[in-house]
This record gives structure tokens, C-alpha cells and sequence, in this order.
């Protein structure tokens, strides 16, 4: 979209702002290990930033070169972007789960001066697509290594004078995809793109200093980079970083977040918890009870860590319409939205009172969106990307003549705007009987089954199609008891019956394939926000795949 936004609301001069206005206000708060926090306040996040830019124009790069950052979500990734902008440069950022030949891809595609290394649990093997002479920096919650450290930089260097700005038009960042459709493309986002799309879901949220977030999902990715990093400039949000795993529960109640988005899976994963400590059957008994049904969806909105959020959100990947009703039930409202890289995540937000159970929501203020001829969304959006890096072909491609961005989804628009999303234009496949079928919708029933994490609906060239599927990870303990096979085949027996009744015909499944082992980012069969890598599945089973349509069983064992 050609609106410019004004110059004030650009995310060099927020940050400006804040450290004007609120210096002395928390921003953010660093778990370092051992129930240890180190906290920042807006001087002390902007002073440390100022020191690094300093560091960064003292290097002497060619204006606008490329800066890298391979980090875990902390305290100095913020100040690393905002350094890199301050001293004129462009952010590149890689997920913190990658391996070796895929860091090797991005760091010579972008074409990347220098790495910042943060907080890491595999450098070891990264490090090794890593170029010998590329200057490194090490956060202070870095594995142990010998490079020059941000702490001794921050020493060293006074803050950079004055305030940097840069122009609305300007390359901020590149960010590449995680890769569920081929090689990561470096994303090209303008510092209006990005300013205009945080602006936008501030006020959509009506997001502000009162707020508070825990800060999980990979920053690398484009919701957490948009909703933390960026929207944190503009709102001035209190932001908490988790620390591990292990402690997300600890670090979940300790952010009392009033916002908090995430991703499908894990919303499957709070709910299996809590059922597994009530019952379906019981907690529905007992929330039919006047009073003790409150008290009983206050306990358990508690128990997740968030009996103070006020928006709710899951993105990234599609939801099911069964566990957004399982938790409406509970009094928990998650509002679905829809985005992506292309457009830094500025495209539709469900509407508080105005959800649609199945619906990604509604356009944000001056977003247009239709669909295409061949049922593809369109969307034309202030967060539209610039192109992707050195792809020229495939950037024009992106867009429509009249500058929509082809996002490659497949959708439909109800009468008062909410768009509903019904599968990828790339993922369809056709059957041998000449049907194309759409896995996405099918996935999602599949899903909402307690004993599966994550599915894969396929079976191009075949009469009917089939789904692979990973059971819920800590169920691979109990894989090898004939008991716990039995009954697993007797529900995914019933579920297939189920699945078959919700589809057309033409889309029904002739089998279950139980993957022997779970699926994960280090097997290349995960994305680092956790999303299925369709095509590397489908290798997995394709050998091995004439001889179970033969062999007529609805549950195979791989």
C-alpha cells in the first residue's frame, strides 16, 4: 500500500521516545540462570544499545551491510536489531534451531558481515557452516567461547551521539522462512513496512504500557519479531524472556502475562495437561455447576499461567475449531489470526465478539483483501514486504498487477468480512481418480485427538489419500506394550470412521500411518516454530507406501 507513515511513528524514533519519556519504566526482564533476573529499563536497554552502535559504525562496513544474529530470545537480540539500525545497517536473523549447512546458506546468501552469537543449546554443530574469518560477538548467555564479548563492547564504547534516524524506505531487515516449502527466501522488510504494521495491531489491540508478554516463540520467526521486537518500540510493553523448557511454567506465572499468542501446538499441549489431571468427563460435570463451574475455569485459567490475559491469540499455523470451543468453555476467548512474512504479519485478527469459530477474522484498518480466480487470497497490506532477497523472478511473482501479495493460501470471505482459510494452493494434491484434495482441514480434525500432536494428510497418485501421524511425545515411551498398541489402534480405528464421516468422499482416508519415533526440527521434518515440513514427511513413507495400500489395515505401525 503507498500510504507513508509518518516519520515520528517510524521504530528509530519510538525508541527515541520512550528513552525520552520513560527512561526509569521496566522493559524488560532476563531469566540468567539459577532464579537469577536481570532486568532493563528503557535507559539502561538504550544505553547499552548505543554503546553497540557505536561498536558497529567503528567497524567501518559499507553503509546498509548485512548483520547477523543467531540467538535464542534475550535481552540483547532486541538491542541488537535496534544497534544495526542505529549505525545503518540491515538486521538478519536465524532461527536458533538451525543445522550447519543451513546457517552455511543464509550466511552467504545474505551476504552477512559479521554474526552476533547468543543463546544457543547446539552451537557446537552450527558453528561449523560458520565462515572462518566472520567477526563474532557473544552474548553473555552464549555457550563458552573465545570471541570478542558484548559485555567488553559495552564497556568500551561510549553510546552513539544524537539520534540516528532512517529513511520509511530504507531495507531494516531480511527475514528468511523457516522453510516448510523449500529453501528459506530472504524476506526484504522496509522500516514502513514493518512501523506500519506494528502501529496497526497496537491500536487494533489497543496494546500499551500496561501490558506485559513472555517472550518464547523464536524471534526469527515473523510473529514474535513483530509482536516483541517491534510492537514492544511502539507500545512499550513490559517484556519477559523465558529461560528454558524446563522452566516455562515458572517463567509463564512470573510474567502474569496480559497478552499472550501462541502457536496451535502448544494450546494442545496446555489442554492435554489439564486432562490429564481432570478427566473430560468429570471437568464437564463439574463445570455445569453454578458456582463451583467458575471456580473450577478460574483454577485451570490459573494453572496455565494465564488468569490475567486479556487477549489471547494463536497464529502461525491453523487451529482447530473443537479446542478454540474447548476453551471458550473455560472462559478463555483465543482470538485466531492470520499473516505472514510476506506481509510482517499484517493481514486479519478475529474481533473480540466478532469470532467466527474456523475464521482468521477480519482485515486490519486499511488492509484489502479478496480472492483470486482461482480461489487463492489476495492481500494488499501497509506490511507488504519489498521483495525477496536476490530473487528478483519470484518477487514479482509474489504480486498481483494491481499489488495484492499471492500468499499462496486458499480462502473464503463470509458476508461481514472474516476470512476462512481452506488449505495451501501448493499442498493440494491429486488422487489417481483426478481429485485434488486439500490437507490442511482434514490435519486439523486429526488433531484435535488427544493422543496426536501433529498429522500429515497425503497420497498424490493414489485412489484414496492417507495421514501419517505423530502421537503426543511422551506416549513414545509406552510405543513397544502390545497393550498400549491395541488400544491405540482400536481409537485411530474410530477416528478414521469419524474423519471419513466429516469429509467429502473423494477426500476420506484409507489409512493411519503411527510414525515410530516423533517428528523433529533436528530430523528435518519440523520447521523451528514446529509447523510439519510436508515434503520431507512424505520421503519418509513413500518407500514403503504400495505396501500398505495392499495390505488393507486401517492402523500401520511404522
Amino acid at each position: 500500500m503507498s500510504t507513508q507513515i509518518a516519520d515520528e511513528k517510524l521504530l528509530l524514533q519510538q525508541a527515541y521516545d520512550k528513552e525520552k519519556h520513560r527512561s526509569d519504566e521496566l522493559y524488560l526482564t532476563q531469566p540468567v540462570g539459577g532464579g537469577r533476573l536481570d532486568t532493563y529499563s528503557w535507559a539502561r536497554f538504550m544505553d547499552e544499545t548505543r554503546r553497540i552502535a557505536s561498536y558497529l559504525k567503528a567497524q567501518n562496513f559499507p553503509p546498509k551491510s548485512h548483520i547477523a544474529i543467531i540467538s535464542k530470545n534475550c535481552a540483547q537480540f532486541l538491542m541488537t536489531d535496534l544497534a544495526i539500525w542505529m549505525s545503518g545497517h540491515v538486521s538478519v536473523a536465524l532461527y536458533p534451531t538451525l543445522n550447519a549447512e543451513t546457517v552455511s546458506f543464509i550466511l552467504e546468501h545474505s551476504e552477512a558481515k559479521m554474526l552476533f552469537v547468543g543463546k544457543l543449546d547446539t552451537w557446537n554443530e552450527m558453528k561449523e557452516g560458520v565462515p572462518e574469518d566472520m567477526p563474532l560477538v557473544s552474548y553473555p548467555l552464549s555457550p563458552k567461547n573465545d570471541y570478542t564479548t558484548w559485555n567488553d563492547l559495552v564497556a568500551e564504547y561510549e553510546p552513539i551521539e544524537g539520534n540516528p534516524t532512517r529513511p520509511a524506505g530504507d531495507l531494516a531487515l531480511i527475514m528468511y522462512t523457516s522453510g516448510s516449502t523449500g529453501p528459506p527466501k530472504g524476506v526484504m522488510h522496509s522500516f514502513q513496512s514493518i512501523s506500519a504494521a506494528s502501529h496497526l495491531i497496537v491500536e487494533a489491540l489497543s496494546l500499551g504500557k500496561d501490558d506485559r508478554l513472555l517472550s518464547y516463540l523464536p524471534l526469527a520467526h515473523a510473529l514474535e519479531r513483530w509482536l516483541v521486537d517491534t510492537c514492544g518500540l511502539v507500545a512499550g510493553f513490559e517484556i519477559y524472556f523465558a529461560e528454558s523448557l524446563e522452566t516455562f511454567v515458572a517463567d509463564l506465572q512470573r510474567a502474569r502475562p496480559t497478552l499472550f499468542m501462541s502457536v496451535p501446538r502448544l494450546w494442545q499441549k496446555f489442554q492435554a495437561g489439564i486432562l490429564k489431571k481432570m478427566p473430560q468427563k468429570k471437568l464437564n460435570t463439574m463445570l455445569k455447576i453454578p458456582i463451583l463451574g467458575g471456580i473450577v475455569k478460574k483454577k485451570l485459567i490459573t494453572a496455565i499461567g494465564l488468569q490475567y490475559a486479556r487477549v489471547a491469540g494463536s497464529g502461525s499455523a491453523p487451529i482447530a475449531g473443537e479446542l478454540l470451543e474447548w476453551y471458550r468453555a473455560l472462559g478463555l476467548e483465543i482470538l485466531e489470526g492470520y499473516g505472514m512474512s510476506e506481509n510482517f504479519c499484517c493481514s486479519h485478527i478475529s474481533i473480540p465478539g466478532r469470532v467466527r469459530v474456523g475464521y482468521v477474522g477480519e482485515t486490519y484498518p486499511g488492509v484489502k483483501c479478496k480472492i483470486g480466480k482461482d480461489g487463492e487470497i489476495l492481500v494488499n497490506s501497509a506490511g507488504n514486504m519489498l521483495g525477496y532477497y536476490k530473487m528478483p523472478e519470484e518477487s514479482a511473482e509474489s504480486f498481483t498487477e494491481d499489488g495484492y501479495l499471492r500468499t499462496g493460501d486458499r480462502g473464503e470471505i463470509d458476508s461481514m468480512g472474516r476470512l476462512k482459510i481452506t488449505g495451501r494452493t501448493k499442498e493440494l494434491f491429486k488422487t489417481s481418480k483426478g481429485k485434488y484434495i486439500a490437507p490442511a482441514p482434514i490435519e486439523n480434525i486429526i488433531n484435535t485427538h488427544p493422543k496426536i500432536d501433529l498429522s500429515c494428510v497425503s497420497g498424490s497418485g493414489y485412489p484414496r489419500a492417507y495421514s501419517s501421524v505423530m502421537l503426543s511425545e511422551e506416549l513414545y515411551k509406552k510405543i513397544d506394550d502390545q497393550g498400549f498398541r491395541d488400544q491405540v489402534e482400536k481409537e485411530f480405528t474410530a477416528l478414521l470412521s469419524d474423519v471419513n464421516a466429516r469429509v467429502e468422499g473423494f477426500e476420506q482416508l484409507q489409512f493411519f500411518v503411527i510414525s515410530g519415533k516423533p517428528w523433529t526440527i533436528e530430523d528435518n521434518l519440523l520447521t523451528p516454530t514446529q509447523k510439519i515440513k510436508r515434503a520431507k514427511i512424505e520421503e519418509v513413507f513413500d518407500p514403503t507406501l504400495d505396501a500398505w495400500y495392499e495390505s488393507q489395515k486401517k492402523v500401520i505401525w511404522q
